[in-house]
């Protein structure tokens, strides 16, 4: 074999070796995907793990892979990774609204360390994107546990602003307005 001719079955092979690891990473992450919105967190972090081992700095990946492991109760694993992303994209609000849901943990048994930290994540979040999807309404709720009403109220409006069709941000609203009156 002559080189021009081992250069052209090595460029064949390269070719052949990076669209099979696009295919296989495209894969993972739409099965992945699929798996969280059907909500099967727990069959889908093997995908979203595959695919983050494939691009570990997309996070596209991060946002799946660490909502997988908040929704499996694996919440330090997600914590982890969502961490290591921030660094990278500091600016990118969905993975700071993650970072909140992951630190906050179980809503009913959440520290006051816990609770702090999330706020801090979800205030991040909002200053980035003032509408963030969830995020005042979480905020709403963790006030309304720590029987903040005042705040949780004020939570609850910037919820049903980002989110005028908010059912239960009104409904939470409505309850939290009646009993302060």
């Amino acid at each position: 074999m002559s080189d021009t001719e081992f250069d052209s079955e090595l460029s064949r092979l390269h070719r052949w070796l990076e669209e099979r690891y696009h295919q296989s990473l495209r894969e993972s992450l739409q099965q992945g995907s699929r798996l969280l919105l059907e909500g099967k967190p727990l069959e889908a972090l093997p995908l979203l793990q595959r695919a983050h081992r494939l691009k570990p700095d997309d996070p596209d990946i991060v946002l799946n892979l660490s909502g997988a492991y908040i929704l499996a109760g694996k919440h330090h694993h997600a914590v982890a990774i969502l961490e290591a992303a921030l660094r990278q994209f500091p600016d990118n609000a969905r993975l700071w609204a993650n970072l909140g849901a992951a630190y906050l943990g179980n809503l009913l048994t959440a520290t006051e360390e816990q609770q702090m930290r999330a706020l801090k994540a979800f205030e991040r979040a909002l200053e980035i994107d003032p509408l963030a999807h969830s995020v005042a309404y979480n905020i709403g709720l963790i006030y309304q546990g720590r029987g903040e009403t005042r705040m949780a109220i004020a939570a609850f409006r910037r919820a049903i602003l980002a989110n005028p069709l908010d059912h239960d941000a009104r409904t939470l609203l409505s309850q939290l307005e009646q009993s302060i009156s």
